[in-house]
Parts: C-alpha cells; structure tokens; sequence
C-alpha cells in the first residue's frame, strides 16, 4: 500500500471551503482535469479517467458534521482517499487530502501524485476565493 498527503491553508470558513468541495456538481472544477465524476445514486459514483478511459465504480460520502470527504473505489479495493477541511484562526481553513492506494497497478507514482493533490488544492482554493469574493461583491 502507497499513501501521499498533502494540505494547503484557505482563505474562507471551514463550512464555506467544504461546501465548495462537497459539491458533487461542481467536482470537476477541483479534482485533476483527467478525472470526471459522474454522481448516480449517492454515495454511488463513476469516476471516468482520461488517461486510460475507463469508468471506475466508486462511492462517494460527504459528512459534514465531520468537514470530511471520503471515497474509493466500489468493486475493487484499488484506491481510497479523504478530504479534511480544519478551521485555523483567523477565519482561513487548512485542507488535507489523503489518497492510499491499496493495487500497486493504480498508483501513478509519486511525482504524479503529489504534483495532482497541489494543483487540485490550488483549484479547490481558487473556486472558493471566487465564491467568496462573489458573496462579498
């Protein structure tokens, strides 16, 4: 099994940042641009890739109580992964996201990994400073 984590800190409220990221709707907005989720009925998704074009059955929980995301796959323990969104002082969030893969056969290896988690966080950043700066204007 292979695990990567990675967080950035937000400028926004902890229940402003999980929303933005708990929208099912709006996931592709902030998840690496090869990847497509498609809800069906919730927490059961199909999550497309680009990169080798295949669906994959996944399921999908939002817990908001918790300021978590979970998910992985459905059939076949491949990958799983969580989203952790943390209040920090000051008003910001801090934003963990994990991914472990279970089948060596998935993971794309480190560099990939690591360079997905940063620019999905970055994503995920830019689409809640633009609802904020559109709550605020």
């Amino acid at each position: 099994m292979t695990e990567y984590e990675r967080s950035r800190t937000m400028p926004a409220q902890p229940e402003h940042v999980f929303d933005q990221a708990a929208n099912v709707g709006r996931l592709d907005s902030w998840l690496p641009e090869a990847l497509h989720v498609e809800a069906e009925e919730l927490p059961a998704v199909t999550v497309h890739e680009d990169r080798t074009d295949e669906d994959t059955s996944a399921l999908l929980r939002a817990r908001r109580d918790q300021m978590r995301l979970e998910w992985g796959t459905r059939d076949q323990g491949g990958y799983a992964g969580w989203l952790q969104v943390a209040g920090l002082d000051g008003g910001a969030s801090e934003v963990t996201v994990h991914l472990s893969f279970f089948d060596d056969g998935h993971d794309p290896g480190e560099r990939a990994v690591t360079d997905a988690l940063d620019t999905s966080l970055r994503r995920l950043e830019e689409q809640v400073r633009l609802h904020v700066d559109h709550a605020a204007g």
